[in-house]
């Protein structure tokens, strides 16, 4: 038993020793051999006792509800074992996408094996588990490279909507980051209770959508003004 013992602490060193020039996690490495040393010992003491002459049927019965019962009190963080294996073979998203998952929107910083790490706009980490991500829907902003940028803009129903189009079209115009083709959709889309509601959705690079977004509240809102377009 003492020489079983301390093969298997050679081995958990030896396994320590090659988890850290191979760069692991050293949360994970730690744990992988703590684990293994702790499994390999109960293995060697079970064998010792039936060795001996010990009836290890009762021994072992212990020892597997003993693994029930761990394995029903961790079966969250198993979960979240399972979903960071399925992120990572199946690759939803990436380190450095934009994503929207169970009501947090943020930019993926780090994949870990149970959770993955994202920070907010206003820098906000959020750890979100990958059980949860990988059995829900997740909205990957930064998988395409192309993205339509949706705007309403409301007026009165005393406006000339023709008109008002035509000043619309004109400030899409002055933006080269929007493109031509697929061609900017401007049109009546809802007449709603106090406004004639015009939908605009034009087109841009991922990286420019937010930029193009403002650039369209703000440039309307000043063409509306200066041709006495009401909102």
């Amino acid at each position: 038993l003492i020489i079983g013992f301390k093969i298997i602490n050679y081995l958990s060193k030896k396994l320590t020793r090659s988890l850290s020039k191979k760069n692991i996690d050293t949360t994970i490495s730690k744990v992988t051999v703590s684990f293994s040393r702790v499994i390999l010992k109960v293995l060697l003491v079970i064998l010792m006792v039936g060795y001996v002459g010990i009836q290890t049927a009762s021994l072992s019965a212990v020892v597997l509800s003993l693994g029930t019962g761990i394995s029903l009190a961790v079966q969250g963080t198993l979960s979240n074992f399972a979903g960071g294996v399925i992120i990572l073979i199946m690759r939803p998203f990436r380190i450095g996408d934009f994503i929207s998952s169970n009501g947090q929107s943020g930019t993926v910083e780090d994949i870990k094996l149970f959770y993955t790490h994202i920070v907010t706009t206003d820098n906000k980490a959020v750890m979100i588990p990958n059980g949860t991500l990988a059995n829900n829907v997740i909205v990957n902003a930064s998988a395409k490279e192309d993205r339509r940028c949706d705007v309403i803009m409301p007026v009165s129903y005393d406006t000339n909507t023709e008109f008002a189009i035509e000043v619309i079209k004109g400030v899409i115009s002055k933006n080269n980051n929007i493109f031509d083709t697929p061609a900017p959709f401007v049109k009546v889309g809802e007449l709603a209770d106090s406004s004639i509601n015009i939908y605009v959705r034009v087109w841009c690079k991922n990286s420019e959508y937010w930029n193009v977004y403002f650039y369209l509240l703000n440039e309307i809102k000043n063409a509306f003004n200066e041709n006495n377009i009401e909102i």
